[in-house]
């Protein structure tokens, strides 16, 4: 399958994911935009990064395999459990998304010497934030904001978008929460994208994109979300 540029004014569909190599770059871009960021998370594709180079065009992907965290079987070390048992931190959700987004953006990380969460994307997703679509889950220690996550929910499933955590255990105590909610709304699975050994850790797991895709068909994500999202956030 060649690669497909999407015009930002024509706005051609995306293409059928199943046809793209492993490395599941499907599409390129020069705007995000919200109705597109929707259309490619409900076909399983996903913004990875911005080209470093002219012309700079985001590109999309929709990786063979898929990183997925299936909520009943989220993995808590004995550190996590002490921290969750503690009361450690305050979690709250969506009271500060723009500021997690902004920190995950700013937080470094190792082996990476750049962040991928440029304006247009902070903006682009704080648009559906503000219409109840995209969301923030925060960790607080004396009231300060050390560690959160963020991501969009549609349908029956959640999808991750990034995390950071200025003390241990934040993020995973956010992630923890997210696993909660996701099992009393009973989410199909969490889209956690790509493989790293921090999510291994916690128990997700790769899957052919085969199989996520048809997962993700059933979890129907034109859908609005299955969690209350504004009772969590009153809470």
């Amino acid at each position: 399958m060649g690669l497909v540029f999407l015009d930002d004014f024509e706005s051609p569909d995306f293409p059928d994911p199943r046809r793209s190599d492993q490395t599941g770059l499907v599409a390129v871009s020069k705007e995000l935009g919200p109705n597109r960021l929707l259309k490619a998370y409900q076909r399983g594709i996903f913004p990875w990064m911005k080209m470093t180079d002219p012309p700079y065009f985001w590109c999309w992907y929709s990786p063979d395999p898929r990183m997925v965290l299936y909520p009943t079987q989220f993995k808590t070390s004995r550190s996590l459990s002490k921290v969750l048992r503690e009361d450690r931190f305050e979690i709250k959700i969506n009271q500060a998304f723009s500021r997690v987004m902004q920190a995950c953006a700013e937080t470094p990380r190792s082996g990476q010497k750049s962040t991928w969460i440029e304006k247009d994307m902070r903006l682009d997703y704080g648009i559906l934030h503000s219409l109840g679509i995209a969301h923030s889950i925060e960790a607080y220690l004396q009231g300060r904001l050390v560690g959160g996550l963020y991501g969009l929910a549609m349908g029956g499933a959640f999808f991750g978008e990034s995390m950071f955590h200025l003390e241990a255990e934040a993020s995973k105590a956010c992630v923890a929460k997210l696993v909660e909610i996701s099992k009393d709304a009973n989410f199909a699975f969490i889209d956690c994208q790509v493989p790293n050994p921090f999510l291994l850790s916690l128990g997700a797991q790769e899957v052919s994109r085969e199989n996520f895709l048809d997962q993700l068909k059933e979890a129907r994500p034109d859908l609005p979300s299955v969690a209350n999202w504004m009772e969590l956030g009153a809470k």
